[in-house]
């Protein structure tokens, strides 16, 4: 994945083609991978059994937290405990408005918690944003910078 790819966690359909519309339009992406579940999600981020090594990383994923199977607050769990993508961004994109939802979002170590908006029209909107903050302005660590690396203590 190039430096401007997002990782799309979504298993609506719907909703995975409005995300791509909205941040296509907006020019905000070079590219968007879906993943449909938690399960394909953490395996283009860690690598599966299957691959002998995973993809290069996104410079961004937007994870939606109700998915079937492993879900997004165990998808977030997982990224945050493993090396290579502790300091990956990951912007939590959900139609969930449960304050509880928020909260652990925040407490695994999202960077970010967006409501899916309704319209196209706002969708875009916030696409753009999004882009412009992730993908410009927003400078991540190198992938497995681990924490002693970088100079912060547990």
């Amino acid at each position: 994945m190039s430096s401007r790819q997002i990782l799309l966690v979504e298993d609506n359909a719907d909703d995975a083609e409005l995300a791509i519309r909205a941040f296509r339009s907006a020019n905000a992406t070079d590219g968007i991978t879906v993943a449909r579940d938690g399960t394909e999600a953490v395996d283009v981020l860690l690598g599966s059994p299957a691959t002998a090594s995973p993809q290069q990383l996104p410079s961004l994923v937007l994870l939606d937290l109700k998915l079937p199977g492993v879900d997004g607050f165990q998808v977030l769990r997982r990224i945050r405990a493993h090396p290579r993508t502790r300091f990956l961004p990951v912007v939590v994109l959900t139609s969930s408005n449960e304050l509880s939802d928020l909260a652990a979002a925040y407490r695994l170590g999202a960077n970010s918690y967006v409501r899916k908006p309704i319209s196209f029209r706002d969708f875009l909107v916030t696409a753009k944003l999004i882009g412009d903050y992730w993908l410009s302005l927003n400078e991540i660590p190198p992938a497995g910078l681990t924490e002693r690396e970088a100079g912060v203590s547990s």
